[in-house]
């Protein structure tokens, strides 16, 4: 898991090789952040004198606190490609950095 803190908002990377998008769960709950994904299948193979037949499951949990900065009201984005999971969690408008100011020096 990569976790990458922008301006306005924190990015979560998680890798999930082997899922589609419709096997992962992502939940907000009591400031945290919960990632699940499970999936299962069975293969048949049949040839003329057996039967062959696999099962697979593979499944995962990860949990993540969430920082006050977090607005957990807001939609939180998240994006599924080659195997990547993103989310996007925006900040709280107070908790953003504030404007850099130059000080002169006499």
């Amino acid at each position: 898991m990569n976790i990458k803190e922008n301006k306005d908002d924190f990015e979560v990377e998680l890798a999930v090789p082997g899922f589609s998008k419709e096997d992962i769960a992502v939940t907000i709950e009591n400031d945290m952040l919960h990632i699940s994904a499970e999936n299962s299948n069975n293969a048949v193979q049949e040839e003329e004198n057996y039967t062959r037949k696999e099962f697979s499951y593979n499944s995962f949990q990860r949990r993540l606190q969430l920082p006050n900065s977090i607005d957990q009201n807001k939609k939180v984005k998240a994006a599924y490609k080659d195997g990547v999971l993103t989310l996007n969690l925006l900040k709280k408008e107070d908790s953003k950095e504030p404007p850099k100011r130059v000080i002169e020096i006499a």
